[in-house]
This record gives structure tokens, C-alpha cells and sequence, in this order.
């Protein structure tokens, strides 16, 4: 890669992890500061909260891929990874946004407004984990290593460690 479109892949990276961290932030500034208008987490806060983790998440798999040969195609594992990471983001979608799409446990009347209950909590540090484990799957896949160490499987010859 030259060195223009380097410098334009760091910057991108570095904007996604500022709004990112600054998204994340804002929405526990708002709750430790009780500018919130709901009782507990509410919905701008899960919003902002998803929307850093989502450009936090898309910052890690720019930096992961940046330090990657582009000649050596991607692993199985490294694809598992960034499934595993969009199916992370997607549960904590689903979880934080529960009582919006009505299949939370606060839908009824007696809550003025949707907020994050322990169930939903529950589901976002799942989706948060899956994220990660997507991440650090994609990290350690093979690297520089032209083949596969499971290429026996397909045709019965020694894979290259």
C-alpha cells in the first residue's frame, strides 16, 4: 500500500476510536450524572453506548487487518471472526433495543419509558464478549503461513505449521 492510503487508513482509524470513546463516554457521563430522562439506562444512552461500540469495533478490525499481508488470503478462522463480531453487535442491538422492538421484559404501561433492565444488561455483556472473542479469533488466525494447518483434511498431504 503507499503511503497516502496508509496515513488515510490511520486516520480512520484514529476518528472511529475518538467518536467511539467518546460515544461510549457520553453515555455513562449522562447515567453517573443523572442527566438522564429515565429511570436507569435509557434509550439515547443505549444508543450512543451501540453506536461507540459499533465504531470501536469497526476501528479494531481496520487495525487487525492493516497489520495483515494482503497477498495471504484470509483463514477460515479470521472469516469466523468477523461473523462472530457482526453476530456480537446484532445481540447487543437486539438486547439494548428489547423493549423497542417489544420482546423486552419493561413493554408494559406501568414503565413510562423503555430502559435497560438486568436481562437486557445480561445480553449486552454477551454480545460485548462475543464481539470480543470475534476479535481476538481474527487476531491470532493465521498470519503469515500460505496454507492452512488443516490443509490435510482435504487432500491428505501435511498441512505447514
Amino acid at each position: 500500500m503507499t503511503s497516502r492510503v496508509l496515513r488515510i487508513r490511520r486516520m480512520v482509524i484514529i476518528v472511529l476510536l475518538v467518536v467511539g470513546i467518546a460515544l461510549v463516554g457520553s453515555a455513562f457521563a449522562a447515567e453517573f450524572t443523572s442527566l438522564g430522562p429515565t429511570p436507569g439506562f435509557g434509550v439515547l444512552q443505549t444508543l450512543f453506548f451501540l453506536a461507540g461500540i459499533t465504531a470501536l469495533t469497526i476501528a479494531g478490525f481496520l487495525y487487525l487487518s492493516g497489520r495483515r499481508s494482503p497477498d495471504i488470503p484470509r483463514s477460515l478462522q479470521a472469516d469466523i471472526g468477523i461473523r462472530l463480531s457482526a453476530t456480537g453487535l446484532v445481540l447487543a442491538y437486539v438486547c439494548g433495543f428489547a423493549d423497542l422492538i417489544r420482546i423486552g421484559t419493561h413493554v408494559r404501561p406501568d414503565f413510562p419509558r423503555p430502559f435497560i433492565g438486568p436481562l437486557q444488561l445480561a445480553g449486552l455483556v454477551l454480545g460485548l464478549l462475543v464481539i470480543l472473542t470475534g476479535l481476538v479469533l481474527y487476531a491470532t488466525a493465521r498470519g503469515q503461513r500460505p496454507s492452512s494447518s488443516m490443509e490435510f483434511l482435504l487432500n491428505g498431504t501435511k498441512g505447514r505449521s
